[in-house]
């Protein structure tokens, strides 16, 4: 019973800092390139983590290395770089909707690579997802033009990325805790985000300006919170509950992320929030009937 409170407590928890990540974001990309955004939120996230949990480097093994690497770049480095560039044409209410795909993509890797046994509900549940997604780009590209289909194909890599990560911590790391992991993902990403953040020119910046400032201000708010603290949180998640379950989390997102979205001004059609039911509805049978593994 304590342990099906903590997963509750951990999705609640990761539903409000996450769906506010996306706010986050778009204040942090007023002042900053997205590149320079993104290398900024794991360097600070790197140094925070490494500076507090050091100690847990050697528990790491070898083996364990290998797949500490792979989820650093599926769940972390390349979907932070993916939504910094996404979010400078998507609105942030829409791209926390088409992130909510996590759980169908976790579904069909967990079916093509490990063994998971599903049912015709979770079938239809997948197609009921992908087309609620269609429409959801279809009618964000005519509320705005500016949501082109580069920066939704961002976010829906990046899912799939997420959707990958939670596979290979759930199989693969099942072992190590989940704070070990995320000080090993940092420490696999600190040089990487310190060489990109050198490629942005961000050094070279003439005038740090109160607009700057204050992105970096968010940035770091995003990178400690948003990105730190959640990884824990994510991680501890998927060590105490199913893929699909931990994923769940993608569907409460967007309730968070639209309402900051509406505080700051985004516009949402009725077409949107119909077909984010859809979406949501197809997510719902997936998850109605747990799929297992042999």
């Amino acid at each position: 019973m304590k342990e099906r409170k903590q997963r509750w407590f951990y999705l609640i928890v990761l539903a409000l800092i996450w769906g506010s990540s996306f706010i986050l974001m778009k204040k942090g990309l007023l002042g900053c390139t997205p590149m320079q955004m993104g290398a900024l939120r794991i360097l600070f996230s790197s140094v925070v983590m490494i500076a507090f949990g050091y100690k847990n480097i050697p528990r790491i093994t070898k083996k364990q290395w290998i797949y500490v690497s792979q989820a650093a770049f599926l769940g972390t480095f390349f979907p932070v770089f993916l939504f910094a560039h996404s979010l400078e044409k998507l609105d942030g209410g829409l791209a926390s909707i088409l992130n909510s795909l996590v759980p169908l993509y976790t579904l069909i890797i967990g079916i093509l690579f490990f063994k998971f046994v599903f049912n015709k509900k979770q079938v239809l549940g997948v197609i009921l997802g992908f087309i609620g997604t269609a429409i959801l780009i279809s009618e964000g590209a005519n509320l705005n033009p500016k949501q082109d289909i580069l920066s939704v194909s961002f976010i829906l890599l990046a899912s799939l990325g997420y959707a990958l990560n939670v596979n290979i911590l759930k199989r693969k790391l099942a072992d190590l805790d989940a704070f070990a992991i995320t000080v090993g993902i940092f420490t696999v990403l600190l040089f990487p985000a310190l060489g990109m953040l050198f490629y942005s020119d961000f050094f070279s910046i003439a005038e740090f300006n109160t607009e700057v400032q204050v992105s970096i201000v968010y940035i770091a708010v995003l990178s400690l919170v948003g990105t730190a603290l959640a990884k824990i949180f994510f991680n501890k998640l998927i060590q105490i509950s199913t893929p699909i379950f931990s994923t769940s989390v993608t569907y409460l997102i967007p309730i968070v992320a639209v309402l900051w979205g509406i505080f700051d001004g985004e516009k949402i059609s009725m077409l949107q929030v119909l077909s984010s039911g859809i979406v949501l509805g197809g997510v719902y049978m997936v998850n109605k009937n747990k799929a297992e593994v042999n």
